[in-house]
């Protein structure tokens, strides 16, 4: 595994953010379980891998264990095309998390208090490593870490225009990460100052309170260009001072909707490289979600090694 340094000449998007272990039993609920499959669980390798399969140079950029789960992230992500922009940490883990499908109540639990991506810091990626990059992702999970993280990410954004790149910035608000009022305060914030934003009209709503797509682009008035997604309804973007492009969502038999957002980000991303309009971008986006709303996973399995 490379160290965090970038190379020679720049991916076009680096994306920046924890990437777990997921343990999913297979079987039966979690207690009861004897089998598991392992994968991966990251909002911002999520996206990069997406980003990825569309052809262009993407990099993922984060801290992992000396470990095997940390070899396991590494390994998949470089299968799927992604380079990797890592650090190994000797004395913090790579972080798991487990799904329970048969729960009733919570089905997720985290254990990454601690972890080696907790322990990213400012100036983790510097301008001069970024140079020659055009877009910076993360996300809100990453800030929400740790205070280490939260300054990490204040720096990235100048540090990514002082590059030259767009900093693009998910939401992803996640409850059991920090409190609401921590939550709003610094996703408000950074959702502002973004280049380019992408948030969910229910999140917006459960946090900010503000309920419709015009509300949200009042709230957040200097994102240059905010992404409102509104699940099964469609998305709309604000460009600017311009008049908001909509574009209906894809009628899709849902099987599992975790990573739908991610794989719309990467869709979105993936498309403003090539240059397209606001309306194909969306399009591009809507597209990359239903490939995984239509499956059990966040991100298309991987084609057997030979």
């Amino acid at each position: 595994m490379s160290s965090s340094s970038s190379p020679a000449s720049a991916p076009e998007i680096v994306c920046i953010g924890e990437t777990m272990a997921l343990i999913t039993p297979t079987d039966a609920p979690l207690a009861e379980a004897a089998a598991a499959s392992v994968g991966l669980a990251g909002a911002e390798s999520n996206v990069a891998a997406g980003v990825a399969a569309t052809g262009h140079r993407v990099a993922w950029a984060s801290r992992v264990g000396a470990d095997p789960l940390g070899d396991r992230v590494a390994t998949e992500l470089e299968r799927r095309g992604v380079e990797l922009w890592v650090a190994r940490d000797d004395a913090a883990p790579t972080g798991v998390m487990f799904k329970d499908p048969g729960a009733e109540s919570s089905t997720v639990y985290y254990y990454r208090r601690g972890s080696a991506a907790s322990r990213m810091e400012p100036g983790f990626l510097t301008a001069a490593q970024l140079d020659g990059v055009r877009i910076v992702h993360t996300t809100g999970i990453t800030p929400a870490l740790s205070t280490s993280c939260r300054e990490m990410v204040d720096q990235l954004f100048t540090d990514a225009r002082s590059a030259g790149a767009l900093v693009s910035f998910d939401v992803n608000d996640r409850r059991p990460l920090w409190s609401k009022e921590d939550a709003a305060a610094t996703l408000a914030r950074l959702a502002d100052a973004a280049d380019i934003t992408f948030v969910g009209r229910d999140e917006a709503e459960r946090i900010w309170g503000t309920v419709t797509p015009t509300e949200i682009r009042a709230f957040l008035p200097n994102c240059a260009l905010l992404v409102v997604k509104d699940g099964d309804v469609g998305a709309t973007a604000f460009d600017g001072d311009a008049e908001p492009v909509f574009v209906p969502a894809p009628v899709v038999e849902v099987v599992e909707p975790v990573g739908a957002g991610d794989a719309f980000a990467s869709g979105f991303l993936a498309a403003t490289l090539d240059g397209a309009d606001l309306a194909a971008r969306l399009s591009a986006g809507h597209a990359a979600a239903e490939r995984v709303l239509t499956i059990a996973a966040d991100l298309p399995p991987l084609v057997p090694l030979a």
